[in-house]
C-alpha cells in the first residue's frame, strides 16, 4: 500500500512539523520584538546631528546624538536640540540656562539666574560669559527658555537678539546619548 507508513516515520513527520512551528514562533517573536523596539525608538526618541563648535567640549560638530523627546519638559542644565523652525533657521544644540519666569543676568563674566550664580562646571575652557547684544537682566517670557552653548566664546545663542528666547514647542528633546562617532552618555 502506497500510503502505509510506520510509527517511526509518523513520529519523524510530527517532530519536523513541531520544529518548524517552534522556528516560526521564534521568528515571530523576534519580528514582534524588533517592531516594538522600532516603534519606541521612532515615537519616543529622535536622532540629531550636532552642527558647529558651540557645545565643545561636551559635544562636537558632526556628533550624532540620541534625544528623548516624547513628553519632555525642559529643565535647567539639560542639553537640548531645537528644530529648524526657529528664527535662526538651523537646528541648535544648546544647554538650558533658564526657564519661563526666570531672571537672567550676565555681568562681569558671571551668569546668574534668579540672583543665584550658576555652577557651570561643564565649562571646560572659559568660564567667563559675556553678553552679545542683549541688555541684562532679562526675564524669560512664558513658554520660552534661555539657551547657551558650553563654548561661550564661539556660541550664537539666547545672548544674541538673532536667536533670543526659544519657544519650548521648538525643542525637539533632551540629548541623552552620543551615538557617533564616539558612544557615551551626555551630561
Amino acid at each position: 500500500m502506497p500510503y502505509e507508513c510506520g510509527v517511526a516515520q509518523m513520529e519523524d513527520l510530527l517532530m519536523a512539523k513541531e520544529n518548524k512551528s517552534e522556528a516560526f514562533e521564534w521568528f515571530d517573536s523576534i519580528v514582534f520584538g524588533l517592531t516594538v523596539a522600532m516603534c519606541v525608538l521612532v515615537f519616543f526618541f529622535n536622532f540629531s546631528n550636532v552642527n558647529g563648535s558651540s557645545m565643545f567640549s561636551t559635544l562636537s560638530g558632526g556628533d550624532r546624538v540620541l534625544e528623548r523627546g516624547f513628553l519632555y519638559t525642559p529643565q535647567r542644565g539639560d542639553i537640548v536640540t531645537t528644530d529648524a523652525l526657529i528664527s535662526h533657521g538651523k537646528p541648535l544644540a544648546k544647554r538650558v540656562i533658564a526657564l519661563e519666569g526666570d531672571t537672567v543676568d550676565i555681568s562681569g563674566g558671571v551668569v546668574t539666574v534668579n540672583g543665584e550664580t550658576l555652577d557651570e562646571s561643564y565649562l571646560k575652557y572659559s568660564n567667563i560669559t559675556e553678553p552679545i547684544d542683549v541688555e541684562y537682566p532679562v526675564v524669560v517670557p512664558e513658554g520660552k527658555v534661555f539657551l547657551m552653548g558650553d563654548n561661550r566664546e564661539n556660541s550664537l545663542d539666547s545672548r544674541a537678539s538673532e536667536i533670543g528666547f526659544i519657544d519650548t514647542r521648538d525643542i525637539q528633546g533632551k540629548v541623552i546619548w552620543r551615538v557617533a562617532p564616539n558612544f557615551g552618555k551626555v551630561e
